[in-house]
């Protein structure tokens, strides 16, 4: 090339857009979000802006974290925390930011897992007293701080091994032990 000659670039690949105009990737995604290459077979990505209970939110989050699929989780935590009233949105922000943090972890990105593990923690910590909806609030807590202290190092996660669960039953919490124990 020249001194002084444009370059030429490539023109742009068209960007998937929904009715609105808005950019929506179309490509298929694996189990944890990651994008695939175009007609590759994809996991089904959960609708957006489904309206439901919180108790409807928790069981679908747990089958999806149960199966391995985090992010699509986080996608049901934040529909929650879209449209819960004021007082309850930084619980389901926190919930969200924990399959986050975990679909980072599993992924193999420590940096990223514990930023949001970690931001998943402070925003859940304030309902440790009183958690609604049968949420195992210090549960989570302590599988936040446990998987964080694991990640540097260790690479990916298995994510269904590695969920925790959301929500206690009776009088005991059903979080999962450490993937090591």
């Amino acid at each position: 090339m020249t001194p002084g000659t444009p370059q030429r670039r490539a023109a742009p690949l068209p960007r998937d857009r929904d009715e609105e105009g808005r950019a929506r990737s179309a490509r298929p995604r694996d189990g944890l979000g990651r994008p695939l290459p175009y007609g590759s077979p994809g996991v089904a990505r959960q609708p957006e802006g489904v309206s439901r209970t919180p108790a409807q939110s928790l069981s679908e989050a747990q089958r999806l974290l149960d199966d391995g699929m985090p992010f699509h989780a986080h996608e049901v935590l934040e529909d929650a925390w879209k449209a819960a009233p004021e007082g309850e949105r930084e619980l389901w922000r926190g919930l969200a930011q924990l399959a986050v943090g975990l679909t980072h972890a599993a992924r193999g990105n420590a940096v990223g897992g514990t930023a949001l593990l970690d931001r998943g923690t402070s925003a859940l910590a304030p309902y440790a007293d009183a958690a609604p909806y049968g949420i195992d609030v210090a549960g989570l807590l302590a599988w936040s701080r446990e998987l964080t202290g694991r990640l540097t190092g260790s690479g990916p996660v298995p994510a269904a091994e590695t969920a925790p669960r959301l929500r206690t039953t009776g009088d005991t919490t059903e979080n999962r032990p450490t993937a090591e124990g």
